[in-house]
């Protein structure tokens, strides 16, 4: 290796100083000026393999031709593990083998390793990590390949994913898709993009291009006979259809995603498909369909499942639809403990919203009045405001316009009904 592929080498010797906390002036002393060095690290010269040698001896890693194949074939089965719901522990402990067999040396493998850290952090949900990792690799990605420059971008989506970024994570997902074509990448990473992209429009409310993304994904994965991939794209496409009121083909969707999850014995699948399913009945009226199905997927052994918590957000509004306030409370006494039980696993998506919704059904249910369009009118619907969830803010506002008309107040109650039609404007004006 210390011949041609070490043009792009000063990047690592650069990232690997830093890593250390070493000084370019510690670095450099005795083998090389400090002016040459920096020139070494910014790719503004080609040093001879001696002073290259020097400098990563100076550094304690090592040079190495060839990657070991035991250590490149765990490498690829760490990346590989990224993509799935891996165990994290799994997952955590391969990553500390991996940095120590890789951390001292330079191969083929480093500058993959190091981008896919940022994948790592994200799926430990420490973003902090992941954002000091892309800060520390900017100024490496110049001298990227084609290959990095894909992962580069495709992590970089990732992160701004997990933060609700959304617009960023798609700017990401895009250039990491311009490059496919430049990068030989495999086709099932393809379409791994493609409906990862179909995903964040789906979050933004765009959805034609999820539809088009979401079928470009699921033509690969019927293909390649990924039967769980298919049903997560058809949960995608039954939301966008839902949305733009193909409501016949939003059903469709939603059941084939269950019958291939049933095939699969894939329980996530199947809860999801009928939490959907539930939805549909929930927004069309049909409150008995809703229950039925949202019942079904609060079975989801996994409690730390984003669905099983909003399944049970769900049903307490539905029974508290229907009258039956005893079950309505019940349920909520489960999502409380579940929120206790489960509240650094939450923290990641449920911010304040879920204890907000807590409080309005738990006044409700109390009789207690005052206290119910208190929080609702002076901390809940301002918090919606602010956060934009115009799917929340419309059935809140619309709620709480229903009490204040019940209780004679029908000026303020006015004031809730026209929110809450602006928000239903919004939504699907997004």
């Amino acid at each position: 290796m210390v011949g041609d592929k070490l043009i792009d080498i000063g990047s690592i010797i650069k990232l690997q100083r830093t890593k250390r906390n070493m000084t370019q002036e510690e670095l450099s002393e005795g083998i090389v000026s400090l002016s040459y060095l920096s020139k070494i690290e910014n790719k503004k010269t080609k040093a001879s393999p001696e002073i290259i040698q020097l400098l990563c001896n100076r550094l304690e890693i090592e040079l190495t031709e060839k990657l070991d194949v035991e250590i490149e074939e765990k490498c690829q089965e760490w990346y590989g593990m990224l993509y799935d719901r891996f165990d994290k522990q799994k997952i955590s402990e391969i990553y500390e083998e991996l940095q120590q067999l890789l951390g001292r040396s330079i191969n083929d493998q480093t500058l993959m390793f190091e981008i896919h850290k940022i994948r790592y952090y994200c799926i430990m949900r420490d973003l902090k990590k992941a954002l000091c990792k892309i800060n520390e690799l900017h100024e490496m990605a110049s001298s990227f390949n084609p290959i990095h420059k894909y992962y580069w971008h495709k992590f970089q989506g990732n992160y701004y994913s997990f933060k609700t970024y959304h617009h960023q994570a798609i700017q990401h997902y895009k250039l990491a898709e311009e490059i496919i074509s430049f990068a030989n990448i495999q086709e099932h990473e393809t379409a791994d993009l493609q409906y990862i992209i179909s995903i964040e429009h789906s979050k933004l409310w765009n959805d034609l291009e999820s539809i088009e993304y979401a079928k470009k994904a699921m033509g690969i994965f019927q293909k390649n006979y990924n039967f769980i991939r298919c049903a997560q794209c058809h949960i995608l496409l039954g939301i966008a259809h839902h949305r733009i009121k193909n409501l016949d083909k939003a059903t469709k969707n939603y059941n084939l995603a269950l019958q291939l999850g049933e095939l699969k014995n894939n329980e996530d699948v199947v809860h999801l498909a009928h939490y959907n399913l539930g939805y549909l009945h929930s927004i069309t009226g049909n409150s008995e369909k809703a229950i039925e199905h949202y019942l079904i997927a609060i079975q989801n052994n996994n409690f730390k499942e984003k669905t099983k918590l909003v399944s049970l957000i769900r049903l307490i509004q539905e029974f508290y639809l229907v009258g039956d306030y005893k079950k309505a409370k019940n349920y909520l006494d489960q999502t409380t403990l579940v929120l206790k039980t489960y509240i650094n696993d939450y923290n990641e998506y449920t911010d304040d919203l879920h204890d907000y919704v807590i409080k309005v059904y738990t006044h409700l249910l109390n009789g207690e009045t005052k206290q119910f369009i208190s929080v609702l009118a002076n901390d809940f619907i301002p918090y919606l405001e602010k956060k934009r969830n115009y799917e929340y803010l419309a059935f809140y506002a619309k709620m709480l316009g229903n009490h204040l008309e019940k209780s004679g107040k029908y000026k303020t109650s006015l004031q809730y009904y026209k929110l809450a039609n602006s928000s239903y404007e919004k939504l699907f004006n997004l």
